[in-house]
């Protein structure tokens, strides 16, 4: 199954596992990459050490391409990224976009800079930048989110850009796959489904309560972070819907998960304020709705690491309410791909069996 994509990263078939805070570890990476798809390891989440650690790691368990994931407006994005040119990792992937110098620096190494978005015109802004390839994601998709759905969404920056665009955000089977296809998009990307595998390290007690949810246990909220993000209805998400505006407490909590998250990830405050400035300006946040954005790191945390499924914070697509299994990410890579295959010998595409 050949796209731009494929021949771009150099993997056998045209999906890609996001790289998710706290889920997305050397594990993960290296048993999608094995399956013949794109892994990508979480690397924002992690001190530059640990993701030098982790790096190695994924590189211990294949030999297949792999991607590193970023926050673009971090303080040390840049540090970061010279570790992955040092490294050799193949692929740079970002949740928001990262400054353009940044780009050409990883170009100039011949690594290959896929940046995520979720409008069109951010679409626009990366391809110009130099860009390889965009990742879209729809409105369906788990964690910070957009309005937009997938299918609107994702016809609309095929239609902008020249480069390679891979969909995110409702995806799960082979069937969204050749969806994805049909609609312009040469891959799928997928977080939800990627997690709700054996190969993911999450916690058990925290895989049920997703295969638990159905069609309409996830729920966007600002009230975490106060920007937009789909999570599972947790009862804590519910507590927090059901409630007011940030108040003192709220702000208090705050401060403490960003020291926890420096701490974490080994950056100093003053790299915390430059970050928030960067995210300020990029989300137009209030300084009271900024402070409030602390909180998501080491929520995911608490709930994907600890498995406290009762106050951590759950990111999830709503395709965790049409997940019934956990299979290796090698059934399931292999599951999608002859599923799409069948559909497209069934619709008379030319080479669809392949």
């Amino acid at each position: 199954m050949r796209t731009r994509v494929t021949e771009l990263v150099g993997v056998r078939y045209p999906i890609v596992q996001t790289g998710m805070g706290w889920v997305s570890g050397p594990e993960l990476t290296a048993a999608t990459a094995n399956a013949g798809g794109l892994g990508v390891l979480a690397g924002a989440t992690l001190s530059p050490a640990e993701m030098v650690a982790a790096i190695r790691a994924v590189r211990e368990r294949t030999g297949a391409p792999f991607g590193v994931n970023l926050v673009g407006t971090a303080a040390d994005v840049a540090e970061r990224a010279r570790a992955l040119i040092e490294h050799g990792v193949p692929v740079a992937s970002f949740a928001m976009a990262p400054p353009q110098r940044v780009v050409g620096l990883l170009k100039d190494a011949g690594i290959v800079v896929i940046p995520s978005v979720g409008a069109r015109r951010h679409a626009e802004k990366v391809a110009a930048w130099g860009a390889d390839a965009v990742l879209v994601q729809g409105g369906e998709g788990g964690g910070h989110t957009g309005p937009v759905p997938t299918s609107l969404l994702l016809p609309q920056v095929v239609d902008a850009v020249a480069i390679p665009v891979i969909a995110a955000g409702g995806f799960f089977d082979g069937r969204g796959l050749v969806a994805a296809l049909a609609y312009g998009a040469e891959a799928v990307a997928m977080g939800t489904r990627f997690l709700l595998t054996s190969d993911s390290t999450v916690p058990p007690r925290v895989k049920q309560a997703y295969l638990d949810a159905g069609v309409d246990g996830t729920v966007v909220t600002d009230r975490i972070d106060g920007v937009p993000q789909r999570v599972l209805r947790t009862p804590m998400v519910q507590r927090l819907t059901a409630g007011g505006r940030a108040g003192p407490r709220t702000l208090v909590r705050s401060v403490r998960s960003a020291a926890a998250l420096k701490r974490a990830v080994g950056s100093s405050w003053p790299d915390v304020l430059r970050h928030g400035l960067a995210v300020r300006r990029q989300r137009e946040l209030s300084w009271s709705t900024l402070l409030l954005a602390a909180n998501t790191p080491m929520m995911i945390r608490t709930g994907m690491v600890e498995g406290r499924v009762d106050v951590g914070s759950l990111a999830s697509g709503q395709v965790a309410g049409l997940i019934e299994d956990l299979p290796s990410c090698a059934e399931l890579v292999e599951r999608i791909v002859a599923e799409a295959r069948a559909i497209l010998a069934r619709l008379g595409a030319p080479g669809g069996p392949a």
